[in-house]
């Protein structure tokens, strides 16, 4: 499994406005391509100090190869809409990939 790892940051003025374009409209545009292979995503917020708000997105494929069929041959490329743009300070320009060695299921005690 491969694991791509994006981060944004925001004022706390557009935090909530940043969360709901992603939560409501991004993540779920990407489910509804229905890409076989994507597995997902989770998105994390943290408040820094400086006054900032840090957002990151986990999505989970089963290769590169799927990565490249939801962004392109450039895969690292990060993915951020025009709506989403226009409320960040300032993101990542690439994404990092992981491949998944370890998961919690396999680090659980039995």
């Amino acid at each position: 499994m491969i694991v791509r790892i994006w981060r944004g940051w925001t004022t706390p003025e557009n935090a909530d406005v940043y969360e709901s374009i992603v939560s409501t409209r991004v993540l779920p545009a990407i489910a509804e391509r229905k890409l076989a292979g994507y597995h997902g995503a989770y998105l994390l917020r943290r408040p820094l100090a400086g006054g900032e708000v840090e957002f990151s997105t986990i999505m989970l494929f089963d290769s590169v190869d799927v990565v490249r069929d939801f962004v392109g041959p450039d895969y690292e490329v990060a993915h951020v809409p025009a709506e989403a743009r226009a409320v960040l300070a300032r993101f990542d320009e690439r994404s990092a990939h992981y491949e998944t060695l370890l998961t919690p299921e396999a680090t659980r005690p039995v």
